[in-house]
């Protein structure tokens, strides 16, 4: 009898060790939290970004900081920082943009197409924006909207990859 009731303790174990390892929830490793990342853009009277890509991941915090080291006054050299939506075209933001002197160079009419923004700062002045990075893999254009400041080279890439 000792036998059975062994055999029959065993076999109980087995099962409920079986039955505990189909119900018991799976376990996932962590996925690797993504730091945020600062980005330091510099510009000057010269009308250049001195960081003209930007690689990110899909939905990554970042902050930009924009520090005007020119010495030309804000009313005659001013620099903002726009990001575009993908797809947005450029060259007619910046159009529309030089003719909204009195929007400080943001149309309101295409607030729909910026993602993030830094207002227009004069020299040895900071602008500073933290947002979050698009969830769709591409290229978004950034840029200084003041006139004609990106067709002069102003410009330049958000990479989300």
């Amino acid at each position: 009898m000792k036998t059975k009731t062994n055999l029959f303790i065993i076999a109980l174990t087995l099962a409920l060790g079986v039955l505990q390892a189909q119900t018991a929830p799976a376990t996932t490793a962590a996925a690797p939290a993504v730091p945020p990342l600062t980005i330091d853009l510099i510009v000057n009277d010269m009308m250049s970004f001195n960081v003209t890509k930007i690689e990110a991941r899909p939905g990554q915090t970042i902050t930009v900081r924009l520090k005007n080291n020119g010495t030309l006054p804000k009313n005659v050299m001013a620099h903002n920082w726009i990001l575009l939506k993908a797809g947005t075209d450029m060259n007619a933001y910046a159009a529309a943009a030089a003719a909204a002197k009195d929007e400080n160079f943001q149309p309101k009419a295409l607030n729909d197409k910026v993602l993030a923004a830094i207002p227009m700062i004069g020299a040895k002045q900071t602008g500073e924006v933290t947002f979050t990075s698009p969830t769709t893999p591409g290229t978004y254009t950034y840029l200084c909207s003041c006139y004609g400041h990106s067709m002069a080279g102003m410009k330049g890439t958000l990479i989300v990859k």
